[in-house]
């Protein structure tokens, strides 16, 4: 017998240059760019949803009210690739204690130790350190 319950099979990011947003998340996220068809482009499905971009005409205005987290062993050799990549960080989020990124698009994302983490009881998180200039510390090891 079927499902009756819906599941999530892709998600679509809007966006004014699907090729350029696609060749973004395809860097990050290592999913070859699959195919295009009019306004879309779509990446190799991978574990999870699939990902693709629709060229829209209107701007983005905002925030997100939906956002990816991505998880990383290293979060801060994570932000150094995503800038690389033409990404940012978006230090108005940084009271928060999250990594918060933007793509060249300007939607926001997260980046997050794939490792569980504390937050306190108004959501910040804990596992990030600012340095003064924004950016992230390597992580300490011990000796």
């Amino acid at each position: 017998m079927k499902s009756l319950h819906l599941h999530i099979k892709d998600v679509i990011i809007d966006c004014d240059d699907p090729e350029r947003l696609a060749l973004f998340w395809s860097q990050l996220l290592g999913r070859p760019i699959k195919a295009g068809t009019g306004p879309y482009v779509w990446l190799e499905r991978g574990e999870g949803p699939g990902l693709g971009f629709q060229k829209v005409t209107e701007p983005k205005v905002g925030k997100n009210r939906l956002h990816f987290d991505v998880a990383s062993p290293d979060p801060a050799a994570e932000q150094e690739r995503v800038e690389a990549l033409g990404g940012r960080r978006l230090q108005q989020y940084a009271s928060g204690g999250f990594l918060v990124m933007a793509d060249p698009a300007g939607n926001e994302f997260c980046i997050i130790p794939e490792e569980p983490f504390d937050l306190d009881a108004d959501g910040r998180a804990s596992y990030l350190n600012s340095e003064p200039d924004g950016r992230t510390p390597p992580p300490t090891r011990p000796a």
